[in-house]
């Protein structure tokens, strides 16, 4: 037979589930066509909210719970670089499981629906760029270093504009290299 708590795990873990879900496929994956994170944002996401379900079931302290963002911290330090992106929604589905579970247990319901269309809304609007523009970042090796001269920036950006086919928004120039006749780029371009 199937208890109340069953029942109530269950439901807290569909809507958590559920808005981890809009918040990585929704968003995430539309913006970045880039499935290397989704794995890890998902399971940390269900896990945690599991253990987040024992921790209040069993009266444990919360300070527990905020125990294991300083576990995932140290974890960061010991792991491949990952990109700072990456690593806010990484916090985000941490800290989605947590809250909901708190919430969903203290029959908080309108706040935990809130808080969560508050974040995921927060999250969309930021993705979509309204308001912001995010030019995408290209490193080139430039073999004209005669047109690196910022009065000539005119012609620098229409040959780099005709061989890319993209609109250059700005530029840095790294390091020059007159021995072989070229310059590393950092372009800026417009998305």
């Amino acid at each position: 037979m199937v208890t109340d708590s069953v029942l109530l795990l269950f439901a807290g873990f569909v809507v958590n589930a559920i808005s981890a879900l809009l918040i990585v496929r929704g968003i995430y994956y539309q913006k970045r066509r880039d499935g290397s994170f989704i794995f890890t944002f998902l399971v940390f996401n269900t896990v945690i909210y599991f253990v987040m379900h024992l921790f209040t079931s069993i009266e444990l302290s919360i300070g527990v719970g905020f125990g294991l963002f300083a576990l995932f911290s140290v974890l960061r330090y010991r792991t491949e670089t990952v990109p700072i992106r990456e690593m806010t929604y990484l916090f985000v589905m941490v800290a989605l499981p947590v809250m909901n579970s708190v919430f969903f247990r203290n029959g908080s319901y309108a706040i935990l629906v809130l808080s969560n269309v508050c974040i995921i809304g927060v999250i969309w609007v930021l993705e979509k760029g309204w308001g912001w523009i995010y030019p995408q970042r290209q490193q080139v090796c430039y073999e004209r270093v005669d047109l690196i001269h910022p009065s000539r920036r005119d012609e620098l950006y229409a040959d780099l504009e005709t061989r890319l086919g993209r609109t250059i928004l700005y530029h840095e120039v790294g390091s020059i290299d007159y021995l072989r006749d070229t310059a590393d780029l950092v372009l800026y371009l417009d998305t």
